[in-house]
């Protein structure tokens, strides 16, 4: 006869062995066959009755453990940068289990709040009882709320930022945290949404006035969830900093290593010198040095500011401040190359022959002092002959050298035909008050693009020299756009009397050839736009897939460690691979080498979000003195509620609803990217010349409206306003297509994805 295992047994067995645990395990544990397994059952029942046991499908679980695959919810790092997670599945009556969660390199970044699935282990650990791998990411933290709180008789509501959404929050009476009326705050999702009435909100920050001038770029760093306070261990730390010395450095004090930056630079982490080489091997040939700040000396793996600047991922600017990756006694001291002052740096010397190609380079770990703090424009002066007092003694030994080199770099350049873009960039001007006093073109001088390409040929050079010592990195990747954008690009410049070859490899001198002849045209902007929609977006990754826009090889970030933590773990393999200290990459760094990458491509996406978000804040709010100007633009955006118009002025982009168009339904093509009357058959199409009036300027979402006046130099009648269905909206011109709008309407009419118009005019 089969003997049963006593009650203590089974508990013992189930504690050790939590994932076997279903009746048939414990019956092959115990070697139980036959009727013996009635017996078995019934003394299951009896464990479970007396509350020892709880039944979970077909398994018995100890109720004063966990399942073997829990619901975790994660929890903020401790000051180790250990990742716990509090079981959502406890129900025991005991003390809640600890549990640490273990990342692989392929998780993706957890943060604070996010709810996970994950597999358990039973661990006999001083701080923890188990320890999860991840299965699934199932949910994040409660939302976030960034609103204006408007007081009601029983609390209040939260009204939206975000433009063009019109979603409210309800706010009840013991969740207004002291708000007042038309205050900017902080909330949190109160609770699951019910079926029926508004989602519930607590009010957990208050902000302030958010038609105070400085509030424009504070809305976008709480609406996008940029940390913008350091935690007090990190500014300690921070201040605990001494500078470095030259003990395993080599020193470079005497060499005039200069930093060009824009005038208003809040730090200075790279800095240039050049000069020719005297090697007769390489007759017009040039020596480059790029040195960078140091960062990892003070930015230690695991360290309170190494997990702080891995949360931010990067520095965030605005037009009135900065969110910086690291403190202040880092990003704007320590790890500053000031001008006068001695400074830890990682250094790369490259010899470029006369043609601009590089034969060689070697990295150093040493200490520099620049002579001098330079920016573009007093550059650019004194090399075109009018020095000031600061560039006049530098343009013998520094100025002209680095342009010689430069020269030669520009030859290269233009062999390598990286992809040529002139799309200008908006600059937001503010006054001592906080309010934008204009919005300027920033000019692209030489002095810009000498440094771009220095810093691009340093970049080249760190992720050659880790592919060759066989070092983990994270390369900078882009890759080449997709077949269907690449498709709709060429339509867009058939439309337009252009060709984009086709049934070759694309390479960016393709691309280039169709920018130059667009250069001068009325379509040039168009093509510009068109283009850059069709590119894919850079990122992070420790495999190389090439950077397509660049047209090259192998590249990676080296030379920001101040504002990128890509550039830090690039310093940091460097440091490895060389051998130069102990302050290189750490295990910790190689195991999340991939999770790494993730969040940092992530939380560059949040930051230029936010900085475009903060700008068209910016612009609405300089517009929005100017209700019913007139102003000249292009269209830059079709959709299926209306066209986006940009301003030649300042580049502001609105929208004009389709509903203000005209007389007419206008069908929406997503694959062309245009809008077609339904019985005009005029063609709205990207790149058209537009005149509109200013109807609407919302400084706290940043929206815009404009009133459609002229198309492409035809003038149009205002829309009645009608119902809109299925992507119609209504519009009418008032004369004839031009004969180039016409040449586009033939093409779309017998594009295979045209689709017809099968709604009648009301």
């Amino acid at each position: 006869m089969t003997k049963l295992p006593t009650k203590p047994e089974i508990l013992d067995w189930i504690s050790e062995n939590p994932t076997l645990t279903s009746k048939r395990d414990i019956s092959k544990a115990f070697g139980i066959k036959g009727a013996a397994r009635i017996d078995l059952k019934r003394l299951l029942r009896e464990l479970e009755a007396e509350g020892h046991l709880q039944k979970r499908k077909k398994t018995y679980q100890d109720p004063d453990r966990l399942p073997p695959v829990s619901v975790l919810q994660v929890l903020a790092p401790n000051n180790d940068g250990d990742l716990f997670a509090r079981p959502l599945e406890w129900h025991g009556e005991g003390v809640e289990p600890v549990v640490l969660f273990i990342p692989r390199p392929s998780d993706p970044a957890l943060g604070e709040g996010d709810r996970i699935l994950a597999r358990l282990q039973v661990v006999h650990s001083e701080d923890h009882n188990y320890e999860a791998r991840l299965i699934r990411r199932i949910g994040t933290s409660p939302s976030k709320v960034v609103g204006i709180f408007r007081k009601g008789a029983e609390g209040g509501r939260i009204m939206p930022i975000e433009k063009g959404s019109d979603k409210e929050w309800l706010v009840a009476n013991d969740a207004t945290g002291g708000a007042k009326d038309g205050e900017l705050v902080e909330a949190e999702q109160a609770g699951p949404k019910g079926r029926m009435g508004l989602p519930k909100a607590r009010i957990t920050l208050r902000l302030g006035d958010p038609t105070a001038p400085r509030a424009v770029s504070l809305i976008a760093i709480h609406q996008h969830g940029i940390p913008d306070d350091f935690p007090e261990e990190v500014l300690i730390e921070a201040d605990s900093m001494k500078p470095a010395g030259l003990a395993g450095r080599t020193d470079l004090r005497d060499m005039p290593l200069v930093t060009i930056d824009p005038s208003d630079a809040r730090d200075h982490d790279d800095a240039v010198f050049a000069e020719a080489d005297d090697d007769p091997k390489n007759a017009g040939g040039h020596i480059v040095w790029v040195a960078i700040a140091d960062v990892s000396h003070y930015v230690r793996p695991g360290s309170a500011l190494d997990r702080e600047a891995r949360k931010r991922g990067n520095s965030s600017y605005f037009p009135d401040r900065v969110v910086p990756m690291l403190p202040d006694r880092l990003s704007g001291d320590l790890c500053s190359l000031h001008e006068g002052v001695p400074r830890a740096c990682v250094a790369v010397r490259m010899v470029l022959d006369a043609e601009g190609n590089k034969l060689s380079h070697h990295f150093l770990r040493g200490l520099m002092r620049s002579p001098a703090s330079l920016n573009y424009q007093e550059v650019q002066a004194a090399m075109d002959g009018a020095p000031n007092e600061r560039t006049e003694q530098l343009i013998v030994p520094v100025i002209r050298p680095l342009y010689a080199a430069y020269s030669a770099l520009r030859s290269a350049r233009e062999r390598r035909q990286p992809l040529e873009l002139d799309l200008p960039e908006r600059k937001i001007v503010l006054g001592d008050d906080g309010k934008v006093t204009s919005v300027d073109f920033t000019e692209r001088l030489d002095a810009h693009k000498m440094i771009e390409e220095f810093m691009v040929l340093a970049n080249v050079a760190a992720a050659e020299t880790l592919i060759a010592k066989d070092t983990p990195l994270l390369f900078r990747v882009h890759e080449e756009p997709p077949v269907d954008k690449l498709d709709s690009l060429r339509e867009t410049a058939q439309s337009a009397g252009l060709v984009l070859a086709k049934g070759q490899v694309l390479k960016t001198q393709h691309l280039n050839k169709l920018l130059r002849d667009a250069a001068g045209t009325e379509d040039a902007e168009l093509i510009n736009l068109s283009t850059l929609r069709s590119m894919t977006q850079a990122y992070y990754s420790p495999k190389n897939f090439g950077h397509f826009g660049l047209a090259l090889m192998n590249y990676a970030h080296f030379t920001s460690p101040i504002r990128r933590y890509s550039d830090l773990i690039v310093h940091r393999a460097l440091i490895t691979s060389h051998g130069w200290g102990d302050d290189g990459l750490s295990p910790i760094d190689l195991e999340t080498l991939e999770a790494t990458s993730q969040h940092i491509s992530d939380t560059e996406r949040r930051s230029m979000m936010a900085e475009r978000d903060t700008t068209d804040r910016y612009l609405a709010a300089f517009l929005s003195d100017r209700m019913g100007a007139e102003f000249t633009g292009r269209i830059s955006g079709i959709a299926k509620f209306g066209v986006f118009v940009k301003l030649d002025e300042t580049g502001a982009d609105g929208l004009v609803p389709i509903s203000t168009l005209g007389n007419e339904y206008f069908d929406f093509d997503r694959d062309a990217g245009t809008l077609m009357g339904s019985n005009s058959g005029r063609i709205i199409a990207l790149g058209m010349r537009a005149k509109v009036k200013l109807i609407e300027a919302a400084p706290v979402t940043g929206g815009i409206a404009f009133e459609m006046l002229e198309l492409d130099g035809d003038e149009m009648e205002r829309g009645t306003g009608g119902r809109m269905g299925r992507g119609y909206g209504r519009g009418r011109r008032k004369t004839g297509a031009s004969p180039r709008r016409k040449a586009t309407k033939s093409k779309i009419k017998s594009s295979k994805t045209k689709r017809k118009v099968t709604r009648k005019r009301k």
